[in-house]
């Protein structure tokens, strides 16, 4: 066999197993959305403090410039809740891997119900915060 034949057959049999073997499960999905809200996070903040350096004007201007948008509460409410969520799962995810870090909650029937009670916790510390804002 030669080579572009035998890498064609080598790439085949690899896409082939993969996807049927890889299974998307809570852990692993849970894991990827940390890091990226993380990622989001500090580029979000990163680029807010960057802009606040080099925009003229100050913070009541730009409050007022959003204020003058008269977008609607639903809006609104998707806005902060899409600022809030990010914030109150990564905050939450990260107290649970501090007490993975202790070496409790290792088990997989404690690490989905860890996992989905994070979840419920950040939904519902993002609905709070969007009615306390």
């Amino acid at each position: 066999m030669t080579w572009p034949c035998l890498y064609t057959v080598c790439v085949m049999a690899m896409l082939s197993w993969y996807p049927m073997s890889c299974r998307w499960s809570l852990p692993m999905m849970m894991s990827i959305t940390h890091r990226g809200t993380g990622v989001g996070l500090s580029g979000g903040i990163s680029a807010f403090a960057l802009l606040a350096l080099v925009l003229p004007g100050n913070y009541p201007y730009y409050l007022d410039l959003i204020h003058s948008l008269s977008v609607g509460p639903a809006l609104l409410s998707l806005a902060k809740f899409g600022i809030a969520f990010p914030v109150s799962y990564h905050t939450l995810n990260g107290i649970r891997h501090l007490f993975w870090d202790s070496g409790k909650g290792f088990k997989i029937p404690e690490v989905y119900r860890s996992g989905y009670v994070v979840i419920v916790l950040s939904i519902l510390t993002s609905i709070a915060a969007i009615a306390y804002m």
